[in-house]
């Protein structure tokens, strides 16, 4: 029997996952099904099994996509920018702009939800991904700090929550009621709660 060709198993893969973070996106990882996915690609299920040996291995794969589909469309572009005030500002646009996949479901966030409560490779998958990209909001901040861009008493744990809190406010809104909407609120947001971080000016006492 003839081994396959690596470049073709590589590619068949990849036409797997492709797949399943398209059905992820729809229904969660949760409601990733072999079958279905088996299905959808014209495999049988022994086919998929073959490229993925179990559920979970597929699950976190299927992780893996959607971290490095956000960091392509949100982070990286935005290293292209002067650390600071102007880097922070490209993340988050670039990060609403990735809100546009709320509006088919977000891999990243569902899979928070889905996994907050669990213990296992998955809970523990998404608690260091979500954990990694607020030490990135955070560095970046630091850096908008050091610029004197945002005040010195700026925490930047705090304002890296509050961000990502507006994040989650674009997700439920994208869904619901529509993206422009969802965006034209979140950057309002935005602009406000960095107005409240900038530097105050000294006051000046009289002589």
């Amino acid at each position: 029997m003839n081994a396959i060709p690596h470049g073709k198993r590589a590619a068949t893969r990849e036409l797997i996952l492709e797949h399943a973070y398209a059905l992820a996106r729809r229904e969660g990882l949760e409601g990733l099904s072999i079958g279905s996915l088996a299905q959808d690609v014209g495999m049988s299920k022994s086919g998929v099994f073959a490229h993925f040996g179990s559920r979970e291995e597929l699950q976190l794969a299927v992780l893996e996509a959607g971290q490095l589909r956000f960091l392509t469309q949100v982070k990286w572009p935005a290293l292209k920018l002067p650390r600071g005030l102007p880097r922070v500002r490209a993340i988050v646009a670039n990060w609403v702009e990735w809100g546009r996949e709320y509006q088919s479901g977000c891999v990243l966030l569902t899979a928070a939800s889905e996994y907050d409560g669990r213990e296992g490779p998955l809970h523990d998958q998404v608690t260091r991904q979500q954990a990694g990209w607020r030490q990135e909001m955070c560095r970046a901040i630091e850096h908008a700090v050091q610029n004197g861009e945002l005040g010195t008493d700026t925490d930047p744990a705090q304002l890296a929550f509050e961000i990502y809190a507006l994040m989650l406010g674009l997700h439920h809104d994208a869904a619901l009621f529509g993206f422009d909407d969802a965006r034209q609120h979140t950057l309002a947001a935005f602009e406000r709660l960095i107005t409240s971080y900038s530097p105050q000016p000294e006051r000046r006492t009289a002589p």
